[in-house]
This record gives C-alpha cells, structure tokens and sequence, in this order.
C-alpha cells in the first residue's frame, strides 16, 4: 500500500511539474502584445487619441449639423493637427449625469501623432473637447488614447 501511495505521489507531482512548464510556453502562444516570431515590426511610435462627439445638445436646442461639425474641425482642429486626420460618422448613445441614456447621431475624430509629441499634442487635444462642449452645449467629449506603431 505505501507503494502504491508513493508511486501516486510521484505520478502526480511529475504531473504538476509537466504542466508547470509547459504553461509558460502555452499562454506565450495567446499573447496578443507580442508579434510572431516572423512578424517585422514596422512603423514609429505613435499615439493615437480618438475623440467621441455627441450631436444632441442637453437642452433641447437643434442637433449639432454635418455642416457645423465640419466647420467645428476646420477651425478647431485641423490648425492644431495639420498632418491629417480621419471623421467617421456614426450612431451611439451613452448615459448622461440624469441617467439618462441619450441616443444620437455623433462623430468619432482619430488624430495620430508621434509618441514624443505627446505632451505638447494633450493639451490641444483637451482644448478641443472643451472648445466643442462649449461651443455646441455639450455635457462632456469622449477621449481614448492608445500606443500604436505607425507607418506611412
């Protein structure tokens, strides 16, 4: 019997010691950070901030218009971030300060610009989500940023 319990313990220790080290090698291959072997890494260091506006105004008044949000960027934006920039219409909704979960119209704004430049880049970035909520009586602009490697 005190055999049989060794022999048990030994199977399953060799066991624990087995999977030990191969899952080192099993979650590697399921890590969406690093490239495949054979991938080449490509680009600079980028940032890349992405600004949600809203069309609905909070009190009622007539949404923000295609035509008012594209003169919003002409002034407010492309002066800051000459080099480009990419406008994507959509549809979504989100929950105000009341609770409420507004529907509307609303435009995604995706500004690249080099990782170095981050510092200088945020503070005309927050200009303009506190340009666009004044100016369209807006209650907040969404704001996303992200490390990306970039290549043109």
């Amino acid at each position: 019997m005190t055999v049989q319990l060794t022999r048990a313990r030994i199977s399953v220790a060799a066991g624990a010691a087995l999977l030990a080290l191969g899952a080192p090698a099993a979650y590697a291959a399921f890590d969406e950070e690093a490239p495949a072997a054979s991938t080449p890494v490509r680009g600079a260091a980028y940032t890349e901030t992405r600004l949600l506006f809203g069309t609905a105004r909070p009190d009622g008044g007539p949404a923000v218009t295609e035509r008012q949000f594209t003169a919003f960027v002409d002034k407010e934006v492309t002066p800051d971030f000459p080099d480009g920039l990419t406008v994507q219409s959509g549809y979504g909704q989100w929950r105000d300060a009341s609770g409420t979960v507004a529907k509307e119209r609303s435009y995604e704004l995706i500004l690249l610009y080099p990782a170095g430049e981050a510092a200088l880049r945020d503070r005309k970035v927050e200009e303009i989500r506190r340009d666009y909520e004044k100016a369209f009586g807006q209650e907040s602009v969404g704001r996303v940023d992200d490390q990306v490697r970039v290549d043109f």
